[in-house]
């Protein structure tokens, strides 16, 4: 059994460098490549031939993946951005339209509406703008680049299988730059195996039905680990002598930990006392603070990004009912260039942060918390100038 597993790990492994080694190059070596390995995975010449027809590398794609700079924002101007009283009253209206869907996918996947309503609403206005970059194209960009071609790599096949199956056009399929598509953006593999039929027309059309698009969605999340009829973030008050090094992602207690700690619900009780749950406070101690319950985790299936994220599950709350955040007094952050400087002294320090982005993502947060409790401050993963100074 031994011997079959590490002969297992090897074929993998073999598969995965030569994934990594297809990428770059000459793009027209590179079609030719991934030609080669769709027949070898049983599709007809003539299959191959017509999926790949025109096939093209899109710059704008390339340029569109390296300006993420929004990321960059604070929570609470990101989230003061993206949440427009439109959005909310788009989304309450689009609630009641489809009512009977939202109950449906409820009732069959456990997934609250806000939930949805959010994603429809952030990723192309409830479908007002799906995207118009060539979706084969993005995606055979994307996994020639070498930045990421384990995860855009196998959704050109994906593609491939939706294309063999009469869903998928590759001289007309549009949408994000990312290769997502439709009025929730998923990704051809996510679609080929979660994609739902909500209208019953006998097609998934996650461009033209809500219903699909929805359901599909909610499909999908439920696929990747939520817990039906959970909740995934809660407000909340912290107490001013918190112990701040508890705080963050991947540092779950249960409620009644927390509540004995003297954190409180900003309103009502808390939504599950019987879960394990984080503090997550995205702009320090005197900002915004949430409780985050293991739903939340699986948002970074959807998105990587913290402060989309939070964002997100936020606005979900709020589309049913949740309070304006109180957004406290957080003290003055850094600017995008002090960020990517704050980075560099941390990764000569050997911290990992990722890439010197000026983004404060996961990594970059994690180890402005260990410095913070090293060198005596208050350790909520906040970078301020202070910080950087002492640094």
């Amino acid at each position: 059994m031994r011997f079959l597993i590490s002969s297992l790990f090897i074929v993998l492994l073999a598969q995965t460098v030569q994934a990594q080694a297809a990428c770059g190059g000459s793009f027209a070596s590179f079609i030719r490549g991934i030609k080669t390995e769709a027949r070898s995975l049983g599709y007809s010449r003539n299959a191959v031939d017509q999926f790949f027809e025109g096939a093209a590398q899109d710059p704008k794609v390339l340029k569109a993946d390296r300006a993420q700079g929004v990321f960059q924002m604070p929570f609470v101007d990101f989230s003061r951005r993206l949440i427009s009283q439109n959005r909310i009253d788009t989304g309450r209206a689009k609630a009641a339209k489809y009512s009977h869907i939202f109950d449906q996918m409820e009732a069959e996947y456990g997934v609250s509406r806000g939930v949805l309503l959010a994603f429809w609403a952030f990723e192309t206005d409830y479908g007002g703008y799906q995207g118009n970059f060539n979706t084969l194209n993005a995606l055979l960009t994307l996994a020639h680049d070498c930045r990421r071609p384990q995860l855009f790599r196998p959704q050109v096949f994906s593609a491939l299988e939706l294309f063999q199956q009469g869903d998928f056009d590759p001289a007309t399929t549009t949408g994000a730059w990312a290769g997502e598509i439709g009025m929730v953006q998923m990704l051809p593999d996510d679609i080929l195996h979660n994609g739902v039929d909500g209208d019953g027309d006998g097609e998934v059309s996650l461009k033209t039905s809500a219903p699909d698009a929805l359901l599909s969605g909610a499909n999908m999340l439920r696929a990747l680990g939520w817990q039906a009829n959970q909740p995934w973030l809660q407000e909340i008050y912290v107490p001013d002598d918190l112990d701040w090094s508890l705080t963050g992602l991947g540092k779950a207690r249960p409620v009644s930990e927390w509540a004995a700690l003297g954190v409180v619900p900003r309103s009502g009780a808390f939504a599950a006392r019987n879960l394990m749950a984080n503090v997550i406070l995205p702009q320090g101690r005197n900002g915004p603070a949430f409780l985050t319950y293991p739903n939340f985790d699986v948002y970074f299936e959807w998105n990587q990004s913290f402060i989309y994220v939070t964002t997100a599950a936020y606005f979900a709350t709020r589309l049913e009912g949740a309070q304006i955040f109180d957004a406290g007094t957080p003290d003055v952050g850094l600017t995008g260039p002090e960020m990517k400087q704050l980075q560099t002294l941390l990764k000569s320090y050997g911290y990992d942060v990722g890439d010197i982005d000026g983004i404060l993502g996961a990594k970059t947060r994690l180890a402005i918390q260990d410095v913070q409790q090293r060198i005596g401050l208050p350790a909520d993963a906040w970078p301020t100038p202070a910080l950087l100074n002492q640094l």
